[in-house]
């Protein structure tokens, strides 16, 4: 029996960040209690967890180096001390308390770095395109939506229109092109897709105006203009054939 994975690696990496971030901050507590353990100073032991948290591929491997050269040039009578200082009630406390603090404070940094990297616009946004691509569209209009909500932005307002658009909506897409033309998008296929939901809404006349207009635009006007430029010549010169007088 086979199983497909239907995952884009943009999926995974969001899948699996969260449980790397949470490892980092496992293996950052730990350099620190065993820093503390092995009688590094408080504030050398919360630089190494520190360092591990960030770099953990780098600066891992220089702690245990640098706790193995520590250990092997610690004369061998310091062991019984250690182990008579570790048993004592206050040192015990400190060893114990601190790692519990420090790890407080990163879980509770990661979670917060978690949820508003994931209320971000631009974590949003490229939800939105990971379920365009995936035919979610629904989705997509969701998250397209909720990115609007943190920054009115018009490219966003544009790329919604068009999968309101391609959803039926046309009376909500030629909303959003309007306001996102009004708001400063500059695409020569605005007039273009505002004609066709125009046509669509059996509007022919108001159609034919965006039609010129984007007829007149740098699209249409260059040496090589696009296919959609002649199926607007042709859609404009239907239409005013229809409206000449008989």
């Amino acid at each position: 029996m086979t199983f497909k994975l239907d995952i884009s690696a943009g999926e995974f990496f969001e899948l699996i960040r969260p449980s790397v971030l949470v490892l980092s901050a496992l293996v950052s507590i730990w350099v620190l209690a065993s820093a503390r353990r092995h009688r590094f100073t408080t504030y050398v032991a919360i630089a190494w967890a520190v360092g591990t948290l960030f770099f953990p591929l780098i600066t891992l491997p220089l702690y245990l180096i640098a706790r193995f050269i520590r250990h092997r040039n610690q004369p061998p009578h310091d062991e019984p001390e250690t182990r008579k200082t570790f048993k004592s009630s206050p040192a015990r406390r400190g060893r114990v308390a601190i790692p519990l603090a420090y790890a407080a404070i990163v879980f509770s940094l990661v979670a917060l770095y978690l949820y508003s990297d994931h209320q971000s616009v631009d974590a949003h946004l490229a939800r939105a395109t990971q379920s365009k691509l995936n035919g979610r569209r629904g989705a997509a209009i969701d998250e397209y939506r909720a990115a609007l909500g943190l920054d009115d932005n018009p490219h966003t307002r544009k790329l919604l229109a068009m999968e309101l658009a391609d959803a039926g909506d046309r009376t909500g897409a030629l909303f959003e092109l309007r306001t996102a033309e009004q708001g400063g998008e500059i695409d020569d296929l605005i007039a273009f897709h505002v004609a066709t939901l125009l046509d669509s809404l059996n509007l022919p006349n108001q159609a034919t105006l965006e039609y010129q207009r984007f007829l007149e635009s740098s699209t249409c006007t260059q040496p090589l203009p696009e296919e959609r430029c002649t199926g607007a010549t042709l859609r404009v010169q239907a239409v005013r054939a229809e409206n000449r007088p008989r």
